[in-house]
């Protein structure tokens, strides 16, 4: 049972008016969706009343497919405990996946960060991925104008551009560049009227599920990014991302001190970090993951994903200078 272990957390964000609520809209009668859980802002925008089973609060309905919807009114973390208090004791039922709507001026950042420092949500939830819906009429507008879109954006493992049916070729393919620029690891899908497999957003992390080996090599899509040192990408509105490798295994007492002094230095300008890291003595690598000042509990993995067992870690960034983050990183391995 989901209730007894720890439950993925797909976290979906974007701008005002991106199309967020149409994208739930049409997950929510995808019978493949019926044992996720779904946070959202307000009542309003969903239509719930048409499909509504029963209350089993002021801020928990169940749907006729089996989803259960959750009012979040500002408190993610009172939401999802009393979601899963009341899994445990059989006032709603089972789910084994969570999908945290943000609002549209949200920074996910802090979100992200409360998954794994409060201890309550580290030991029942994980993040499993953030998907972030971009207006295709209007995206480029509000990526000129917000620093919350471009953030948005930029911390995403997936990007969905919606409204397609309303944008022209050339509009949608000058707004992929852009976001391409920004965050060249996330993968892209266009929506038109919310039209997206939700498989594309329940598999948007490094976690495929219940007896699904872990993606890495997806989720880290380490050859999108440049090497430190290589000419930055055009258009990128100020976000740096960048890869840095190395060849030899380490000790992973020397890069846990490697990844914690970098991130207590250059935290503030670090949107995202994601790698694997091959640990000498270890079969497999470890996938390390921060965002801004929060390192996640590293996760050891069976296997390598492919044949390339070099450490890679990818970061973006704002103001983050790459070939300063890979002296950081480097002066405490061995040389």
């Amino acid at each position: 049972m989901a209730g007894s272990g720890v439950t993925p957390v797909t976290v979906l964000t974007g701008f005002l008016g991106s199309g967020k609520t149409t994208l739930l809209n049409h997950w929510l009668r995808d019978p493949r969706f019926a044992d996720t859980a779904v946070l959202v802002n307000e009542w309003g925008d969903i239509p719930i009343d048409h499909a509504l089973v029963r209350e089993s609060s002021e801020r928990i309905v169940v749907m006729a497919g089996g989803c259960i919807c959750c009012r979040v009114a500002g408190d993610v973390v009172r939401a999802l405990r009393e979601l899963h208090f009341q899994r445990v004791e059989g006032a709603v039922p089972d789910y084994r996946r969570v999908v945290i709507e943000t609002s549209g001026l949200a920074d996910p950042a802090p979100l992200l960060a409360t998954l794994v420092e409060m201890p309550l949500m580290a030991a029942r939830h994980a993040l499993a991925g953030v998907v972030t819906a971009v207006d295709g009429q209007y995206g480029a507008a509000a990526l000129d104008a917000h620093p919350e879109a471009m953030k948005q954006a930029a911390m995403a493992d997936r990007l969905v551009v919606t409204k397609c049916d309303l944008a022209g070729a050339a509009r949608l393919d000058a707004l992929e560049r852009r976001l391409a620029a920004i965050n060249p690891g996330a993968a892209r899908v266009r929506a038109a009227k919310g039209g997206v497999d939700p498989a594309l957003v329940l598999d948007a992390g490094l976690y495929r599920g219940e007896a699904r080996a872990p993606d890495a090599a997806g989720w880290l899509n380490a050859g999108a990014y440049r090497h430190v040192g290589a000419a930055r990408a055009e258009h990128s509105g100020g976000i740096e991302s960048f890869a840095w490798t190395r060849e030899e295994p380490c000790p992973w007492e020397d890069v846990e001190s490697a990844l914690e002094t970098l991130i207590e230095l250059r935290g503030d300008r670090i949107l995202r970090m994601k790698g694997l890291v091959n640990v000498a003595g270890e079969p497999g690598p470890r996938a390390v993951h921060a965002v801004q000042h929060t390192l996640y509990p590293p996760a050891r993995l069976a296997a390598w994903p492919d044949t390339d067992l070099r450490t890679r870690i990818v970061f973006i960034g704002r103001g983050l200078d790459g070939e300063e983050a890979a002296g950081i990183l480097e002066s405490f391995l061995p040389r």
